[in-house]
């Protein structure tokens, strides 16, 4: 006579529990940070011992080094006449600016093969089931996954700190510009890790997990540029505004032939004239991570404490700021009335009165992160439902 024996689990205590009985950290949600630890080590482990992620680091230290040193010589070559606040305006803030996005770049091209294979190459290998049926719920596995994805990212930041502090020395730029960028650069490597994740625990394959979550962070960097700009027409139109503008033909000594004479005087009128709505769509651009970081980064001041015009982040930061606030309700045309510096377009760019983008930009970049996550917990709740045909369990 045969007897069957259910599988069990044996706690630290040495004291066994059923697979039909309750187990200790065994819940779905349950967390605690020696698993999570656990698992974030293990994976840790195989990255390191693996000559390929070792490669990856030194490569793309290469290729950000080797960006900073032109865009350094490239700086240097203009002139210092060139630009309002000498070279210190010029040098300092357009490679702070520069680096700072090819670092995020380059973090967005790097970050989705980190995790996105995490669940389901594991689950391919055989694996993926055998951390299931010990005492790590489906959240542990999950955190420490994406903990070791994100560390792994946090090395190729590491990396790039080195010229991003060079940028810095530089001149010109303001020291909580450095710790902003970086921290929102680390925030936005989470996101990505996330979003892998989820992927990766969806679909079986792992060519099709990669490709999902490239598709993700392309949509968020590219395709919404291409979107926001498509909807200009659709949020534009004629309108009747208010504007205040020279009269040339009430003049003094005016040509009777030509309507033009000397110092017009300005007055309000109202015209029909092109508007274009983009309060309506400036989400569109606030989702994209460059803008995110961009916009959050306090400006660049030089020794006059006034605010560098060459400033690749502040012409961003007007942009997107300037897009959320919308056609003004009149328009000032009189350009007679204007300051010297106004007419010669070098005013600084102060964007300080208007609303900033990126608090709206991080939460919704922040959401579609845990919802990788959330969705990879809910894919490795044990017991299974439902399998995708061919899937590989142990």
């Amino acid at each position: 006579m045969s007897t069957e024996t259910q599988p069990s689990s044996v706690d630290p205590t040495g004291s066994a529990a059923t697979s039909s009985g309750p187990r200790p950290h065994g819940s779905t949600w349950s967390v605690t940070w020696h698993g999570v630890r656990t698992v974030a080590r293990l994976e840790l482990r195989q990255r390191v011992r693996s000559t390929r992620w070792i490669v990856s680091l030194v490569v793309f230290g290469v290729l950000v080094g080797l960006v900073t040193t032109l865009t350094w010589a490239f700086t240097r070559s203009m002139g210092s006449d060139m630009i309002y606040g000498g070279m210190s305006g010029v040098v300092g803030p357009t490679m702070f600016g520069f680096i700072v996005f090819f670092v995020l770049f380059l973090g967005l091209l790097v970050s989705p093969t980190l995790s996105a294979t995490a669940v389901n190459g594991d689950r391919n290998a055989g694996t993926l089931a055998t951390l299931q049926i010990t005492l790590l719920s489906a959240t542990e596995i999950v955190l420490g996954k994406l903990l070791a994805s994100w560390v792994a990212s946090l090395a190729f930041l590491a990396v790039s700190l080195p010229f991003i502090a060079w940028a810095f020395l530089a001149g010109g730029n303001n020291p909580a510009a450095v710790v902003v960028t970086v921290l929102l650069l680390a925030a936005l490597l989470a996101v990505v890790c996330g979003i892998g994740l989820g992927f990766s625990a969806l679909t079986t394959r792992t060519a099709g997990s990669a490709v999902l979550t490239y598709v993700s962070v392309a949509s968020l960097t590219v395709l919404s540029l291409v979107v926001f700009g498509l909807s200009v027409p659709l949020v534009s139109g004629d309108e009747e505004v208010r504007v205040y503008e020279a009269d040339w033909s009430s003049a003094p000594d005016a040509d009777p032939e030509t309507g033009w004479g000397d110092d017009p005087e300005c007055e309000w009128t109202e015209r029909t004239q092109y508007v274009v709505h983009t309060e309506r769509t400036w989400w569109l651009l606030a989702i994209n991570p460059f803008v995110v970081v961009a916009d959050a980064a306090p400006p660049a001041v030089n020794d006059d404490n006034r605010f560098v015009v060459f400033d690749p982040l502040a012409a961003i930061r007007e942009g997107v700021r300037t897009a959320r606030q919308g056609p003004p309700a009149e328009y000032d045309y009189c350009w007679q009335e204007m300051s010297s510096d106004e007419q010669a377009g070098i005013t600084a760019f102060d964007t300080h009165d208007g609303p900033p983008v990126w608090p709206w930009g991080l939460a919704a970049n922040l959401l579609l992160g845990a919802g990788g996550v959330l969705l990879a917990i809910r894919r490795l709740q044990i017991p299974y439902r439902n399998l995708p045909k061919g899937t590989r369990v142990a």
